[in-house]
């Protein structure tokens, strides 16, 4: 479970003038997209192989769209806690809430 960062302590990425992804969501979300790759990359050797098993390929496809649920449930919930959750104390709550309206409408 991450922590919730104070807002005077939130990265801001200072060439750009925006909030900055959390180190902890940044290297949780690496490595469940580590994983989604590795089986990604399964799923391309299986195919070559014509003896391959539909319902085997079905399960390795559905281990890729979980670790990528999971990467991006990871990505939300550091945004949440880092920038939505002090939004007000910047001074940005409807900004960080149609970016967060607008990121979901993709999922």
């Amino acid at each position: 479970m991450t922590t919730p960062v104070a807002p005077d302590t939130a990265p801001h990425c200072h060439a750009e003038g925006k909030l900055c992804m959390p180190e902890d969501a940044r290297k949780r979300a690496a490595r469940r997209l580590s994983i989604a790759r590795g089986h990604l990359d399964s799923i391309v050797k299986m195919l070559d192989d014509p003896n391959v098993y539909c319902v085997d390929v079905l399960r390795q496809i559905k281990a890729v769209q979980g670790a990528l649920s999971g990467a991006g449930d990871v990505v939300l919930r550091g945004h949440l806690e880092a920038h939505v959750a002090t939004a007000g104390q910047r001074g940005d709550t409807l900004e960080m809430v149609e970016e967060v309206m607008e990121a979901l409408r993709y999922r």
